[in-house]
C-alpha cells in the first residue's frame, strides 16, 4: 500500500487483494443496508396502513380534573382538539408488579374496549372520540406541564356527560323519587341503547345505573365497554360469571351458557332501581343473592303503586327463563306505549300512605 506522489491517494496492488473476503463484506454489508430498509419500510407502514383510525394525537390532548377513581386505573375531565373530553386512563401497574399473563390480559380488555366501542354511533351510547395504546414517547399535556405517560398507562376518550352517572343522580332523589315521566324517559333511553347494541350483536354484559350517565339534558347514555363483546352464534361459547351481583342474570350466576337476554334481566333491575331510586337487595351479601335469585327465584319486591304497564315490563324481562324474556326492541315499543300523563311514579316515604290505596284512584305518584 503506497501514497501517491501527487493526488495523496492510496493505492492497493492488485495482486494482494482477497476478492473472496471483499464479496464476504460487501454480502454482509448488503444484508445489513436491506434489513435497515425493510426495517424502516415496516416501521412507515404501521405508522400508516396499521395505524387504527380511533388513535388520538395526543398533542392535542389536555387532561384536567379528576373525576373519578377506580381499580385499575382513573376518570379526568379534559380537552381534546378543544372538545369537552372525559379521559379514562388505564394503569396495568408499575413495571414488575404484574405477571406478563395479567398485563397481556388488561391489554387484550382494553383493546377489546376500543374495538367494540369506535364503531357504535347512537344516541343513547357514549360517544366514543380515541384512545391510544401506551407508548414510550407519550407525553400528556396538563394544566402544570407535560408529563410523560409509562408504557403501562393506556387512555380512553369520549364524551364528557355533565349529568354523571345514573347511580349518583337515583341517590339524590331517593326521598322525593322521579316523576312518572322522568322514569319511562329514562328507561326509554336504556331501552333504546340496549336494543341498538343487540342489533350490533353485541352483549353488554354489565348493564348497571353506575355504567349509564346523564348529559345536560338527562338524556342517557350507556358507558363502558370493558367486559362488553360481540355475541357469539353458539350460547356455550359464552360462558362464566360476568357483570355485577344484583343485576347478573341467574344464568349468568350459575355459569351457564347465555346470550343478550342476559342484559335484558339487569334491564328490568335498573328499570326497578330508576322507578324506586333505590337499591335491589339492599341488606343480603354476595353469596345471599346469589343463591337466593338463583334457587329462590328472589327479585325486587314491586311496589303496589307501581302501575300494572311498569310492573310488567319488570317481571318480563327479569323472567328466570332467558326464552320467555322480551328482546330489547320489544321492550322499547312497550315502554313507549305507557301512559304518563296520569302520573303513577314511586310514591316518596313521608306519603306512603297513599300507595296503599293507589289503585282505587285516589292517589298516584308524580
Amino acid at each position: 500500500m503506497n501514497a501517491g506522489a501527487e493526488g495523496g491517494g492510496v493505492f492497493v496492488r492488485a495482486d494482494q487483494i482477497d476478492l473472496r473476503s471483499l464479496d464476504e463484506q460487501l454480502a454482509r454489508h448488503l444484508s445489513r443496508a436491506w434489513t435497515m430498509e425493510k426495517n424502516k419500510k415496516g416501521e412507515g407502514d404501521r405508522g400508516t396502513k396499521d395505524r387504527h383510525d380511533w388513535e388520538i394525537n395526543p398533542a392535542k390532548l389536555l387532561i384536567k380534573t379528576l373525576i373519578a377513581r377506580g381499580t385499575f386505573g382513573t376518570v379526568h375531565r379534559g380537552l381534546y382538539d378543544g372538545q369537552d373530553v372525559a379521559v379514562k386512563l388505564l394503569d396495568w401497574g408499575e413495571e414488575g408488579s404484574r405477571t406478563e399473563a395479567e398485563i397481556a390480559s388488561m391489554r387484550a380488555a382494553f383493546t377489546q374496549e376500543v374495538s367494540v366501542w369506535h364503531k357504535l354511533d347512537h344516541p343513547n351510547v357514549t360517544k366514543f372520540i380515541g384512545a391510544t395504546l401506551g407508548a414510550a414517547d407519550l407525553n400528556i399535556q396538563t394544566e402544570n406541564g407535560q408529563i410523560g405517560m409509562p408504557t403501562n398507562i393506556c387512555c380512553v376518550i369520549v364524551e364528557y356527560l355533565p349529568g354523571g352517572a345514573l347511580k349518583t343522580y337515583l341517590i339524590k332523589n331517593h326521598r322525593r323519587k322521579l316523576a312518572f315521566k322522568v322514569v319511562v324517559q329514562l328507561a326509554l333511553d336504556l331501552a333504546r341503547g340496549l336494543s341498538y347494541l343487540h342489533s350490533k350483536k353485541i352483549v353488554h354484559r354489565d348493564v348497571k345505573t353506575e355504567n349509564m350517565l346523564l348529559d345536560r339534558t338527562r338524556t342517557l347514555k350507556i358507558a363502558d365497554f370493558g367486559v362488553a363483546r360481540v355475541e357469539a352464534q353458539n350460547p356455550n361459547d359464552m360462558t362464566g360469571e360476568t357483570g355485577t351481583l344484583g343485576y347478573m342474570a341467574p344464568e349468568v350466576l350459575n355459569g351457564n351458557p347465555y346470550n343478550r337476554k342476559c342484559d335484558v334481566y339487569s334491564f328490568g333491575i335498573c328499570f326497578w332501581e330508576i322507578y324506586c331510586c333505590d337499591m335491589p337487595y339492599p341488606d343480603l351479601t354476595f353469596s345471599e343473592v346469589t343463591s337466593a335469585v338463583v334457587r329462590q327465584n328472589l327479585r325486587p319486591e314491586i311496589p303496589r303503586c307501581c302501575p300494572n304497564s311498569v310492573a310488567n315490563v319488570m317481571k318480563r324481562c327479569w323472567d328466570a327463563n332467558p326464552d320467555k324474556r322480551p328482546e330489547m326492541d320489544e321492550v322499547v315499543a312497550m315502554l313507549e306505549a305507557v301512559d304518563t300523563s296520569k302520573g303513577g311514579g314511586m310514591i316518596p316515604p313521608d306519603q306512603q300512605q297513599g300507595c296503599i290505596s293507589c289503585f282505587c284512584g285516589s292517589h298516584r305518584g308524580p
